[in-house]
């Protein structure tokens, strides 16, 4: 797929799309935003990717929002700028919901919606040079969208210390508060990206990841009751599904399933 800011490509079952706007370190706008959408929309309806590695180019993996284009919102009706926050928000839903692994690959600075970019993906790997934070409240702004997942994946405590303070955070920060899962030297992050997505394409059931990182995102809106109720009936659909007696026979007959 052609785009100006976002490219896509398929490699050994692992797709990779990255952000190609290097001079302007990867600022988000509404074409930006735009482009992610429709790359992970085809990234979920491509039969040859089983894993996606969110990657950039340049410098920065994402300063945030292009502030030039803050500033021209400001001149926007409350109707017109809800859509374009409505825009934004489903790009990030679209990833924490998508039916696929999304694994963010840092190799620089993530800012404001950069940090929420790595928010809502399922793994992140960074290098150590690299920093965090939420700077909106620093510029007047508020970390309003990134706050409802931020929430759900580090809790209220240390949101509230990044979220409420502006103030960033270097990579070994990040992993200790459970924002990034860890630091990988720069001239190993390829290599340790490539090979941690390939663990996961060989080894395990693409079902079974997109069942669990579905059921991940609905049962913390639930009740215990209900959220166990759902978690049984999960349950019961997973074993009558094909990928799971596919892989019990392969355990039986002391063989590894081909995923």
């Amino acid at each position: 797929m052609e785009q100006e800011f976002v490219t896509y490509e398929v490699n050994d079952r692992v797709a990779t799309i990255t952000l190609n706007r290097p001079e302007k370190r990867n600022a988000l706008n509404a074409q930006v935003v735009t482009e992610l959408k429709n790359a992970f929309k085809h990234a979920a309806e491509d039969d040859t990717a089983k894993v996606i590695i969110l990657a950039a180019v340049g410098d920065a993996f994402c300063a945030g929002a292009d502030l030039a284009y803050l500033q021209a919102l400001q001149k926007n009706t409350y109707e017109e700028n809800l859509e374009d926050s409505n825009h934004l928000k489903e790009l990030f839903q679209q990833i924490y919901t998508h039916p696929k692994v999304v694994i963010a690959k840092i190799q620089g600075h993530a800012i404001a919606g950069g940090s929420g970019l790595a928010t809502v993906c399922d793994y992140s790997f960074t290098v150590p040079e690299a920093k965090f934070g939420y700077t909106e409240v620093r510029i007047g702004f508020i970390p309003a969208i990134v706050m409802v997942f931020l929430l759900r994946k580090i809790g209220e405590g240390k949101s509230k210390e990044l979220l409420l303070s502006g103030e960033l955070i270097n990579a070994d920060t990040a992993v200790e508060m459970g924002l990034i899962n860890r630091t990988v030297a720069a001239d190993s992050l390829d290599e340790t990206v490539e090979a941690f997505a390939q663990t996961l394409v060989k080894k395990n059931s693409g079902q079974s990841m997109t069942y669990t990182k579905q059921m991940i995102a609905q049962v913390q809106e639930m009740t215990l009751n209900g959220g166990l109720d759902f978690a049984a009936a999960q349950n019961a659909k997973a074993r009558a599904s094909e990928d799971c007696q596919k892989g019990i026979g392969a355990f039986l007959n002391k063989e590894k399933p081909t995923w």
